[in-house]
């Protein structure tokens, strides 16, 4: 059959009012989308694998077909009679629906693609496999400061495909993560920044090659209108941004000679490509140095939003980091506790503890098909290693030989035995470098459980370290 990707009707975008759209998946982001195509009376059918009772509820709001567990004829009888389809974000491409879908010239559509189609208010748009969270929290406070109605979309509590229902905001900020960005054609943000690249989500993507596409849909089509934001000191994100036509970096590294603005940090003070002073490193709550990197990637977007320099300043004044992103605990016994539970792959982990000089690091977990001996690297700044969870052993072997190495079978058996490894001077850094599932139901689970266990031995607190709540965040 033939199958009609644009409709002829103003505000149906890449999918037909010919034939229904199938929406395979139906977490917060698959909901949201199929409430939005019924409201532009769009015909949906909704297919999940194991449907949830939120599922059911919505196919009875909606009053449209619920397909569940679909073998491969049903899946391929319901395709061949759709005009498009939308995969959940992290649906694995080895799911059925893909090749299916691919076979019968169905065309897969993700949910920026519909909020582009939907709404002409401007985005911006950050990725990279760490950072993408606070990086889009500063961006909207940098917004926010100046003046500018703003909010956070995508891979958060908000899907862009219902933000897009608030007449208030003048700029969408979203959190682009690999999933949303895949099936990504026709998203066209005024900004894009790439923050950083490393191995990770092998549990979702086909092979490493197609999660790097997918990041580099970030700036699919981008023209001279559009200002693509990239990381200097990354040369994977730097392979994709050179020759781009509008092109800013950021970095810690020496500033390039040739096209392009580079934002940079000068001794403390953190600077425009203009060489005008935002804020000395002093001012932030906190300068490790990924947290330097991640304000000038921030100030970098949110100025070809409006954002003022003024703005800019206050807003990195008064941030607060999120949660679980090497927050200090407290300290105890002149050691410091940090709980970095959202570094659920071995480039976040790693990173953090390049922050610090001598650390005992906890690390494991349930590993997401990642090669954990990178964690080796980190060497130099570690003192000792605790290993947990299912990823015990291949954390014990990515430091055999080179670091002592403690296995443990509980959260509180992890903290007593960092406890007794750290010395005066030294960081206990939870950042297990996989994610949580083995154990706990979410990294925000895994993270309090580790606070809860670092309070039970007299660490005392330190609340000026924590921000107030921040809007959740999807998955791992």
């Amino acid at each position: 059959m033939t199958h009609t990707v644009t409709g002829s009707v103003v505000g149906e975008g890449p999918v037909s009012r010919l034939a229904p759209t199938v929406v395979l998946g139906l977490g917060v982001t698959g909901r949201a989308v199929a409430r939005a195509l019924a409201a532009r009376g769009l015909p949906v059918v909704l297919v999940d694998d194991a449907p949830s009772a939120a599922a059911t509820d919505l196919a009875g709001e909606l009053g449209v077909a619920l397909v569940g567990r679909p073998g491969s004829e049903a899946l391929a009888a319901l395709l061949d009679g759709a005009g498009a389809w939308v995969p959940a974000p992290g649906l694995p491409e080895s799911h059925p629906a893909f090749a299916v879908g691919a076979a019968r010239g169905v065309p897969a559509v993700g949910e920026l693609d519909l909020a582009a189609a939907w709404d002409p208010r401007p985005c911006v748009a950050v990725t990279g496999t760490d950072g993408k969270t606070t990086v889009t929290a500063l961006i909207r406070l940098m917004l926010v400061a100046s003046g500018i109605a703003a909010v956070e979309a995508g891979n958060t509590d908000i899907p862009l495909v219902a933000a897009i229902d608030d007449p208030d905001p003048e700029v969408f900020v979203v959190e682009a993560s690999s999933f949303r960005l895949a099936p990504l054609r026709r998203f066209a943000p005024v900004a894009a920044c790439w923050l950083n690249f490393g191995p990770d989500h092998q549990d979702v993507h086909l092979d490493l090659g197609r999660y790097e596409a997918a990041k580099a849909n970030v700036w699919r089509g981008f023209g001279p209108d559009q200002l693509a934001v990239a990381n200097r000191d990354d040369p994977v994100v730097m392979g994709h941004a050179v020759g781009r036509p509008h092109l800013e970096t950021f970095g810690l590294g020496p500033t390039p000679d040739g096209p392009g603005g580079h934002w940079s940090v000068d001794g403390s003070v953190l600077r425009t490509p203009e060489g005008a002073g935002i804020v000395d490193a002093s001012e932030l709550e906190r300068a490790l140095p990924h947290d330097l990197a991640n304000a000038l990637a921030a100030a970098a977007v949110a100025r070809a939003a409006g954002a003022t320099l003024d703005g800019t300043a206050a807003a990195l004044r008064a941030f607060r980091h999120l949660p679980h992103r090497v927050q200090l605990l407290g300290q105890a016994n002149g050691v410091r506790w940090y709980d970095d539970s959202k570094a659920t792959a071995p480039h976040a982990a790693l990173a953090a503890v390049a922050g610090f000089t001598s650390v005992v690091l906890i690390a494991g977990g349930r590993n997401k098909g990642l090669d954990l001996s990178v964690l080796g690297a980190g060497a130099p700044h570690l003192r000792a290693v605790v290993a947990i969870g299912e990823a015990t052993d291949e954390v014990a072997a990515a430091f055999a030989g080179v670091r002592p190495v403690t296995t443990a079978r509980s959260m509180d058996d992890a903290v007593r035995a960092a406890a007794e490894a750290a010395r005066p001077g030294d960081v206990v850094l939870l950042s297990p470098a996989c994610a949580s599932f083995d154990w706990y139901r979410s990294y925000g689970e895994r993270g309090d459980d580790f606070a809860r266990a670092v309070a039970a031995l007299g660490v005392t607190a330190t609340p000026s370290t924590t921000g107030p709540p921040r809007p959740g965040r999807l998955g791992q």
